[in-house]
Parts: C-alpha cells; structure tokens; sequence
C-alpha cells in the first residue's frame, strides 16, 4: 500500500471519528442537563476510572498509553463541556 491509500484510509477513519465524537458530545450535552437538574457534580473519578479500566482491557499493548491519554483528554473536554453547560455565566 503507498502513502497515499494509507492517507485515504485514515481520511476515512477520520470521517467516522467525527460522527462518533458529535454523538458522545451530543449526549455529554444531556449528561449535564440531568446532572444539573438532580445537583450531580460534574465530575465522577469512578465513573472515569471504570471507563478506563473496561477500555485498557480491550487495548493491545501496543496502542494502550496513546489511547488511554485520548481518553483521559476526552473526559477533560467532556467535563469542561458539562461545566460551560450547567454554569454559562462562568464559561
């Protein structure tokens, strides 16, 4: 395969991701509304260390760091998201 094909198949991967990421922050959108409204603290290192510990499970070794610190920033985001949600004034 050249550089190009390879090029094209992450172009494509990358496609995915972008669905994908729109639909988790979608629903980080709703996580928050209901957060708010039963006084939920926006953030929940259990919560975040279960997701953590599921995914490592299913993450070669190989790929295993690289994906978790994606994740770890995800979650940043996600929170940050939440946060700008429940408190406009602030963001």
């Amino acid at each position: 395969m050249d550089l190009q094909q390879l090029r094209n198949e992450i172009d494509a991967i990358d496609e995915q991701l972008i669905c994908l990421l729109e639909k988790r922050m979608d629903l980080t959108h709703e996580v928050a509304v209901f957060k708010h409204k039963n006084n939920i603290a926006v953030y929940d290192a259990t919560r975040e260390q279960e997701i953590l510990d599921r995914l490592s499970a299913k993450i070669t070794d190989e790929h295993k760091d690289t994906i978790i610190a994606l994740y770890k920033k995800l979650f940043e985001l996600s929170r940050a998201e939440q946060e700008r949600i429940i408190n406009p004034e602030e963001a």
